[in-house]
């Protein structure tokens, strides 16, 4: 099979992994050496569906001996075959990089014949690009889930970040439609990748010149939609993930049917975007502002609201601890009020040195007023003629954020690469004449 017929193929495989991110690593490039891993060096370029399109995003093979039902690659699938030789991907990646297509790589794969087996194809990849190219751009790698350690640990010295799948958030549906794979063989990997990079960090502060291991950390991703797991399942399961593996990431994907099976939903379900977007405000609120899975969701309520966001949410069902006066509230209290963020909270507790903050000295700061004035008090004052009642809120909320359900009857989610952009026509003659 040709090259470029295989990446057409292991492109279009690739589409459905979300847990790619080029952020978390600042290498310079090398004398000698080509690409660099800075960050000016990394363009943060998203597709509609918030897939990253800076990385050269390619399956080793998609090939697998596993049968997980919600995955298009899987063993019962009648879709076309193909593989990359290790040194075959390595030239494709230098080609594509040179042509300034990509930034860097996300290299992910099927389990082909055995996970060592597939684990091994991998680090020989990255090891051609890291030795023989000299190539000192991003990568990220997923791990293959029963692979040796010794192996995983090889393949983390060759990349800047790592990522597990967990896929499924219970045990009970990964049992259903994964049923090769167990909730260990998940995260024993991710608990080994976690020890071995607080032991880097050992060895780095002893050792300057010690090999780096997967020094942007790792992460993971979970399907939303293929199961009847809900949000609170979800929440608390990535609140525990943060805290006992350290990751920098938790992506969730909204599920998007390529298969007829009774457990799953039919072909032609719409993907549940708008919830995938939920989870995503909700996970920013878990990592930057203080709140905890048990204050945004419960066992009576497990599931977002679809028409206000997570933050707005906890404000209408704990009125009591509002109104909050803006000049005297310190930064954890003022991260709880709806339309103030991590950067005008800052911003906050600086300007009020100087001088006693108003509205309007508020919106200048970047505060979204038109949430933010229910839930606040300027020197004890209240905007003029405001009435500040659950309904009156939640109905100005809904006004404002209502749109939602709008959009959701008008999301598209879009292929990592339309047919003719691989990532050009152009390129695809281009690297056709080349090889």
């Amino acid at each position: 099979m040709e090259t470029i017929e295989k990446l057409r193929i292991l492109t279009d495989a690739a589409k459905y992994d979300a847990a790619c991110t080029s952020s978390g690593i600042n290498r310079t490039g090398k004398k000698g050496g080509i690409g660099s891993a800075v960050s000016a060096g990394i363009c943060h370029s998203f597709s509609a569906d918030g897939r990253c399109i800076s990385l050269l995003k390619v399956l080793m093979t998609n090939c697998c001996i596993y049968d997980c039902k919600y995955c298009v690659n899987r063993l019962s699938n009648d879709v076309p075959r193909a593989s990359f030789d290790p040194r075959e991907l390595a030239e494709l990646t230098i080609e594509f990089y040179r042509r300034n297509y990509i930034e860097g790589l996300f290299l992910s794969s099927g389990v082909l014949k055995h996970p060592d087996y597939t684990c091994e194809r991998m680090i020989e990849t990255l090891r051609i690009l890291r030795e023989e190219y000299h190539f000192h751009g991003y990568i990220h790698v997923k791990a293959i889930p029963g692979a040796d350690s010794a192996l995983l640990g090889r393949l983390g010295l060759f990349a800047d970040r790592m990522s597990v799948n967990v896929e499924l958030p219970s045990e009970q549906s990964l049992k259903l439609l994964a049923p090769d794979k167990s909730r260990e063989s998940i995260f024993r990997p991710m608990g080994m990748i976690t020890g071995r990079i607080r032991e880097n960090h050992c060895e780095l502060v002893k050792y300057r010149h010690a090999p780096r291991f997967v020094p942007a950390g790792q992460s993971t991703q979970m399907i939303v939609g293929a199961t009847p797991d809900n949000d609170y399942q979800i929440l608390k399961l990535t609140e525990s993930l943060y805290r006992k593996y350290a990751l920098k990431r938790v992506f969730f994907s909204a599920y998007m049917p390529v298969s007829d099976h009774a457990l799953l939903p039919p072909r032609g379900t719409k993907p549940p975007l708008l919830r995938e977007h939920r989870l995503y405000q909700a996970d920013w609120l878990l990592r930057y502002y203080g709140f905890q899975a048990d204050e945004l969701l419960d066992e009576k309520h497990h599931d977002f609201h679809p028409l206000v966001d997570p933050k707005c949410s906890w404000a209408l069902a704990h009125m009591e601890f509002f109104p909050v006066e803006i000049n005297r509230a310190d930064y954890h209290t003022l991260l709880r009020i709806p339309g103030i963020g991590v950067k005008s909270a800052r911003a906050i507790l600086q300007a009020r040195k100087a001088a006693s903050l108003d509205f309007q000295g508020l919106k200048k700061l970047g505060v979204v007023l038109k949430r933010a004035q229910y839930f606040i008090t300027c020197s004890g004052k209240l905007i003029e003629g405001l009435r500040v009642t659950n309904d009156t809120v939640l109905r100005s909320l809904l006004s404002e954020q209502g749109q939602a359900v709008f959009y959701q009857e008008r999301y598209e989610q879009l292929s990592f690469y339309q047919q003719s952009e691989l990532p050009g026509k152009e390129v695809v003659q281009c690297l056709g004449r080349r090889m």
